[in-house]
C-alpha cells in the first residue's frame, strides 16, 4: 500500500489490535489479500446501498457502516462516471463530539478472527461518520459477500422476537379489546335483564342510550393520532382505566339521564383505543400485520360469545341476590378493566426498543428487522413517534382512496355494531326465553372468532387483502338476505343458522379493511391520518345500524336485515373497484420509475439485497431509493 489512496489509517480500538496481531502472525495472508484485491475487484465491488441498511436508530449511520467500522475497514465507492471501480482500502475517520473511551481488548479465538462483529459493536459505533480520501461522507456501498459472511441475525432469532411480541403484546391488547367490547355491548344483555323496566325506558329512550355511546365515539376518533404523540404505556393505561371506572358506574344509574351521561363518557373513553392496529404497525412488518390485527379484533366476537354466557350466569345469580341482575352485570363486567389498567403501565412498550420482555440483542433485532418497512417505527429508540408531518396529513386528506375505504368501513359497521346489541332481543322475539337467548347468542360469535383468525392468517400468507374481503362481504350479505325472507318460508332453526354467515362475514371484513388501510399508506404520518379518517367516517355507521331494529319491526326485523344485506353487497362491489384502482396505481408507479432510469439517479440498476439471515429466507429483493410504493391488493 504505497500510495496515499491505498493507505488505511485505523483509530486505536480493540478490534484493530486483534487485526494487527492477526496480520503479524500471518504475513503471507496479508500480502496475498492485498495482491488479490485488484484481481477480485468485481467480486468486492459494492452491490449494496448503505442507505438500505439503515437501522432506524436515527443517527444517520447505516448498519453496513457500523459493520465496516467494527472491522476497521472502508469500502470502495463508485466513481463519478457511475462505473464500478476496483476494491480499495480507504482512509476513514470517526467524527465524534466526545473523545472515545479507551476500549479493553477482547479475547479472540485461536486464529485471531474475533473482530467484534456482534451487534453491540454496531451500537458502539453508531455515532461514527466515515470519510473517504476526499472528505466526502455517505454514498458508501458494501459488497454482497460481506453481508452474506457477517449476518446481523438469523431467521430463528427473528422468529423468536416475533413470537415474543405475539405472546406478550398482541394477546394482551386483544384482552384489553375484549374488555372494551364487553363493556360497550353488554347494554343489550342488560336490557332483557330488566334495565328497561327499572329505569322506565321505552324503545326511543333505549335507542338514544345506545346511540349516545357512538356519537361520543365518533366525535373523539381523532384521538387515534395521539398514538404518534403520547407514549403508549401512558396512553393505554389512562384510557383503559377511564372506561373501566365508567362502565362500573353504570351499575348505580337511577334514571335515563344518568345512564345517558355515562354511556357518552364511555364512548369518549373507548374512542382512543381504536388505534391499536396502528400501534401494532410499530412492531410488525407489512405482511405480518393482518394476522396480528385479526388476533386483536377477534376479541370482539369472542367477547360477545363470552358476554352472552357470562350474562346468562350473572342474571341467574342476580335473581337470588338483592342486587338487580342488570346492575350486577355492569359491575362484574366493568371492574376487571380497572385492575388490568394498572398492569398495562408496566407491560406496554412504547417501541420495540423498550419492550421489557426482550433482551438487549432482541431489542436491536426488533428494530433492525423493520428497517425496510414503511412503518410507524420511530427513529428514536425510546419514543413511539417522531411527530406528525403536516404535509403528509394534508396529502392524506386529498387522497380519494382513503374516503373509499372509509365508506366501506361505514357500511360494514352498520352490520357490525347492530347485531351484538339486538341479537338477544331478536332471539327472544323468536320464541326463546331470555336465558336461552343469551346462550344461543354465543355460538355464532365463537365461530366468527375462529374465522377471523383463519382469514387474517391466510391474507398475510398470500399477501393479498381484496379476495378475502370480497368473499366475506358476499357471505355476510347472503346471511342477511336469508333473514329477510317471509316467516312462513323459514323455520326458526334455519333463521337461527342464517345468523352464522352474517356474523362471520362482517367481522372478517372489518379486520381486512383496517389492515388494508394501514398497508396502503406510504408513511407513518399518512398511516395515522388515514386511520383516523377511516374511523371518523366509518364509526358513523353504528348511528344508522342501531336504529335498524325498532320494536315496530319485531319479531323478525326484516327491514333492518334487508338494509344490512344491501350494504354488505355494496362493500363487495367497492372492494372490487378499489382493487382495480390500486392495480392501475401500481402500474403507473413502475412506469414512472422506469422513465427516470431506475433507483440510483438514473443508473438503471436496482440494488440487490441478500435477505438470508437478515429479513427473509434467502430471497433476493430489489431495493432502491426511488423505488415506487406498491399498494397491497
Amino acid at each position: 500500500m504505497a500510495s496515499r489512496n491505498t493507505q488505511q489509517v485505523f483509530p486505536k480500538t480493540a478490534s484493530d489490535e486483534h487485526l494487527n496481531e492477526h496480520l503479524n502472525a500471518h504475513p503471507s495472508s496479508s500480502s496475498s489479500s492485498t495482491a488479490s484485491a485488484e484481481v477480485k475487484g468485481a467480486h468486492m465491488t459494492p452491490d449494496f446501498d448503505s442507505d438500505d441498511l439503515d437501522d432506524g436508530s436515527g443517527d444517520g449511520d447505516s448498519d453496513l457502516d457500523l459493520l465496516m467500522g467494527s472491522m476497521g475497514m472502508g469500502m470502495g465507492t463508485r466513481g463519478g462516471d457511475g462505473q464500478r471501480g476496483s476494491y480499495k482500502m480507504q482512509r476513514w475517520e470517526p467524527v465524534v463530539k466526545k473523545k472515545r473511551e479507551k476500549e479493553k481488548p477482547k479475547k479472540g479465538n485461536k486464529n485471531g478472527e474475533d473482530l467484534n462483529l456482534d451487534m453491540d459493536s454496531f451500537e458502539e459505533n453508531s455515532q461514527n461518520v466515515y470519510r473517504d480520501e476526499t472528505g466526502e461522507t455517505g454514498g458508501r456501498r458494501g459488497s454482497l459477500s460481506t453481508i452474506q459472511s457477517y449476518q446481523l441475525y438469523t431467521p430463528d432469532e427473528e422468529r423468536t422476537v416475533v413470537r415474543k411480541f405475539d405472546r406478550k403484546l398482541v394477546v394482551f391488547v386483544a384482552l384489553l379489546y375484549m374488555l372494551s367490547f364487553l363493556d360497550r355491548s353488554n347494554i343489550g344483555n342488560a336490557k332483557i335483564a330488566g334495565l328497561e323496566r327499572d329505569l322506565h325506558l321505552d324503545s326511543n329512550k333505549y335507542e338514544w342510550v345506545v346511540t349516545a355511546f357512538y356519537i361520543a365515539y365518533i366525535c373523539f376518533e381523532w384521538m387515534s393520532i395521539l398514538w404518534k404523540i403520547i407514549p403508549a404505556h401512558i396512553y393505554i393505561t389512562v384510557i383503559v382505566l377511564s372506561w373501566g371506572v365508567i362502565a362500573s358506574l353504570q351499575s348505580i344509574a337511577t334514571s335515563f339521564a344518568g345512564l345517558l351521561v355515562l354511556r357518552t363518557l364511555l364512548g369518549i373513553g373507548e374512542a382512543g383505543f381504536t388505534g391499536i392496529p396502528f400501534y401494532l404497525s410499530f412492531f410488525f412488518k407489512r405482511e405480518e400485520l393482518a394476522f396480528r390485527t385479526g388476533i386483536f379484533l377477534s376479541a370482539a366476537p369472542l367477547a360477545t360469545s363470552f358476554a352472552s354466557s357470562l350474562a346468562w350466569g350473572i342474571v341467574k345469580l342476580g335473581e337470588r341476590s338483592p342486587i338487580a341482575p342488570w346492575r350486577l352485570l355492569f359491575l362484574v363486567e366493568g371492574f376487571p378493566s380497572v385492575l388490568v389498567a394498572l398492569f398495562a403501565w408496566h407491560h406496554i412498550p412504547d417501541s420495540p426498543n423498550t419492550a421489557p420482555y426482550l433482551t438487549t440483542r432482541e431489542k436491536k433485532i426488533a428494530r433492525l428487522r423493520l428497517r425496510h418497512e414503511i412503518t410507524s417505527t420511530p427513529n428514536s429508540k425510546t419514543q413511539p413517534s417522531s411527530g406528525l408531518k403536516i404535509k403528509e396529513v394534508l396529502l392524506t386528506l386529498r387522497d380519494p382512496k382513503v374516503y373509499l375505504t372509509a365508506l366501506m368501513f361505514f357500511f360494514s359497521n352498520m352490520s357490525f355494531s347492530s347485531m351484538p346489541i339486538f341479537l338477544p332481543t331478536i332471539l327472544t322475539h323468536m320464541g326463546h326465553s331470555p336465558s336461552t337467548s343469551q346462550a344461543l347468542s354465543a355460538p355464532p360469535y365463537l365461530l366468527s372468532f375462529l374465522s377471523v383468525l383463519l382469514t387474517s392468517y391466510l391474507s398475510d400468507k398470500f399477501r393479498t387483502r381484496s379476495p378475502f374481503l370480497l368473499f366475506h362481504a358476499l357471505l355476510s350479505s347472503l346471511g342477511y338476505t336469508i333473514l329477510t325472507l317471509p316467516p312462513h318460508l323459514l323455520s326458526p332453526t334455519i333463521r337461527y343458522l342464517a345468523i352464522y354467515p352474517a356474523c362471520i362475514g362482517f367481522f372478517s371484513v372489518i379486520t381486512i379493511l383496517i389492515t388494508w388501510t394501514l398497508n396502503n399508506q406510504p408513511s407513518s404520518s399518512r398511516q395515522g391520518a388515514g386511520f383516523a379518517i377511516m374511523q371518523i367516517i366509518g364509526q358513523c355507521g353504528p348511528l344508522v345500524g342501531t336504529r335498524l331494529y325498532p320494536d315496530s319491526q319485531a319479531p323478525f326485523y326484516r327491514q333492518g336485515m334487508g338494509v344490512c344485506a344491501l350494504v354488505m353487497m355494496v362493500v363487495a362491489i367497492l372492494g372490487v373497484g378499489l382493487r382495480c384502482w390500486l392495480v392501475r396505481e401500481n402500474r403507473r408507479g413502475w412506469e414512472r420509475y422506469e422513465r427516470v432510469g431506475g433507483s440510483e439517479e438514473g443508473d438503471g440498476d436496482g440494488d440487490e439485497e441478500e435477505g438470508r439471515g437478515l429479513v427473509s429466507d434467502g430471497k433476493r429483493v430489489v431495493r432502491g431509493r426511488n423505488t415506487p410504493f406498491q399498494y397491497m391488493l
